[in-house]
């Protein structure tokens, strides 16, 4: 992630008549607002926020939680008023996924940096009456700095992809019982730095952003990928961060949408799956909150989230939120598709 400080901006301004002859940028996005952002995190004047993931309630949609990684001190949970609700110190958690799993709970997995030569997968389990979060135990990631995480469900089994810095990507089958436990299932490898993942939930499907080359997708049980959306300075601007999938409708109705965060021009990359068409971009701006920029975590859920977001819950981490710290800002999915003129 390119970060700026307080001060490295003022620098920054100062040059930006030159810069801007030569930073890229994308098609002309369309915009949006924030409706709530979440209180700051706790590491201040650092690049700490980073990573958010959602739990929905189905039975009272605006008591739903979002987990969110200040990624030098451990794993926020906050309630949809942005309200912090509890804090678990870990460290250097650097992603974050969860799923419901029934009757084993919902399970959070974090990626844990904390040894930069051996990647660790983190899990608790969340208490979502209480809003906490309870420490399962850990499970070995694979050698190198841990970076991306994201979860699949397939039946009741729990299959985790842990993204290591260096481009490889490493699927485990989880246990929960009767003790915690990883069992290696394959092996993937890009070239270069790699840390956004997200799986398509109706096939298995594996979408994993390579930061500086774009979207790569791997089809269930296979280790080679294929390249479905590159950096080309129109809908992606590198660097490319955070991924999020949703699926809405059933049937013939169903749809799909993969959303990239564009880090390097403050923007959002939409693409219509499965083909990848590019359906747009959109930017996060100045409102009656501040805008959004530089990018790395997101999340995207359908459903009902409550009066603010009746039709699905966007969360992006805000890379720029001086004079606080870091945070993560929540957008309406109903907002969102009607700049873009999703119908």
């Amino acid at each position: 992630m390119r970060r700026f400080t307080t001060a490295s901006l003022t620098a920054a301004l100062a040059l930006s008549l030159g810069a801007c002859a030569t930073t890229p940028r994308g098609l002309p996005p369309v915009s949006v607002t924030a409706a709530i952002e979440t209180e700051p995190v706790g590491t201040a004047a650092e690049d700490a926020a980073d990573d958010p993931a959602i739990w929905r309630n189905a039975a009272d949609p605006s008591a739903s939680l979002i987990v969110a990684t200040d990624k030098k001190a451990g794993l926020y949970v906050y309630g949809l008023d942005g309200k912090t609700r509890s804090f678990a110190a870990g460290g250097r958690l650097n992603n974050v996924d969860l799923m419901d799993m029934g009757a084993a709970g919902v399970i959070v997995v974090a990626s844990d940096r904390n040894d930069p030569l051996s990647a660790v997968l983190r899990i608790y389990r969340l208490d979502t009456g209480s809003a906490r979060l309870t420490e399962l135990g850990t499970v070995p990631g694979g050698a190198g700095e841990a970076y991306g995480v994201c979860l699949h469900r397939q039946g009741d089994r729990l299959l985790a992809y842990s993204v290591v810095k260096d481009g490889s990507i490493n699927e485990y089958a989880l246990s929960l019982a009767p003790a915690i436990s990883g069992t290696p299932l394959r092996t993937m490898k890009l070239a270069t730095q790699t840390e956004g993942c997200v799986v398509d939930p109706a096939n298995g499907t594996l979408y994993i952003g390579e930061e500086d080359v774009g979207i790569w997708r791997f089809a269930p049980g296979q280790s080679v990928g294929e390249m479905v959306a590159p950096v080309d300075n129109r809908h992606l601007v590198a660097d490319v961060e955070g991924l999020a999938l949703l699926r809405e409708g059933t049937g013939k109705d169903d749809r799909a949408w993969l959303v990239a965060s564009s880090q390097g021009d403050n923007a959002f990359a939409v693409f219509a799956l499965p083909d990848m068409t590019p359906v747009g971009r959109f930017e996060i701006g100045e409102g009656a909150l501040g805008a959004v920029q530089e990018t790395d975590g997101i999340e995207l859920a359908a459903g009902d989230f409550g009066p603010a977001f009746p039709e699905g819950l966007f969360v992006a981490q805000d890379g720029w939120n001086e004079p606080q710290a870091q945070n993560f800002k929540l957008v309406s999915w109903a907002a969102i598709k009607a700049a873009l003129g999703i119908r």
